[in-house]
């Protein structure tokens, strides 16, 4: 049994995976700021802690984390405005990530998205350029550090039923997947040491996910 701190974990990536990681006999912290949404996270079976980690230092996350054997990632600022997009997406997750290193904690799993990269390609006019230009800073600087990272880069996200099938592929044949199954290749990637210092991009499929990571590896 491992301690999993999930970063976000109000979201419907963290609620699936907090589930999952529950039934499998896991114990999950989650970090989120609404205090209205401690019951829905207790009812997913982790322990609440009501945190802005806009607003924490490394220090501070440092402490939450500590006596933890990974972190997810799994937040965002949802677009509100390019200032909070940096704050959160950029800004707070590479605190994330130094602070998981000062507490000891490491290994550290990014929910990212597919094409997330430097050369991203997004034009400044567009309105989704500030969380590409977020997200790859954020990724970038995990890659650099010297926690055993893995990076998730599913494509768009849907509310449909997981089907547990996913392809691993630069340029998967769909270019959607259900939030459901994205959470379950956090699961996998977590008890896999194989995917260390990997990318992972994926989609939906026609493969089981434990199985479609391994091959890919």
């Amino acid at each position: 049994m491992s301690r999993v701190a999930i970063i976000g974990g109000h979201g419907k990536v963290a609620l699936h995976l907090t589930k999952i990681l529950t039934n499998q006999g896991h114990q999950v912290s989650s970090i989120f700021r609404n205090q209205d949404h401690a019951g829905d996270v207790e009812q997913a079976g982790a322990t609440p802690v009501v945190a802005d980690v806009s607003e924490l230092s490394v220090a501070q996350m440092a402490d939450v984390f500590r006596g933890h054997d990974a972190v997810v990632w799994s937040a965002g600022a949802g677009g509100s405005s390019p200032e909070a997009t940096y704050a959160v997406d950029r800004d707070a997750a590479i605190r994330s990530m130094d602070a998981a290193q000062e507490a000891s904690v490491g290994r550290y799993v990014m929910v990212s998205y597919l094409g997330a990269r430097k050369d991203h390609g997004v034009p400044e006019d567009n309105g989704f350029f500030h969380y590409a230009e977020a997200k790859a800073a954020a990724d970038e600087h995990l890659r650099n550090s010297e926690l055993a990272w893995t990076i998730l880069q599913p494509g768009a996200l849907t509310t449909d039923p997981g089907t547990g099938m996913i392809e691993v592929s630069a340029e998967p044949q769909q270019d959607s997947v259900a939030r459901e199954d994205v959470a379950l290749v956090a699961a996998v990637v977590l008890g896999n040491l194989g995917t260390v210092d990997k990318t992972i991009q994926f989609n939906s499929g026609e493969t089981p996910v434990a199985e479609a990571i391994e091959a890919a590896l």
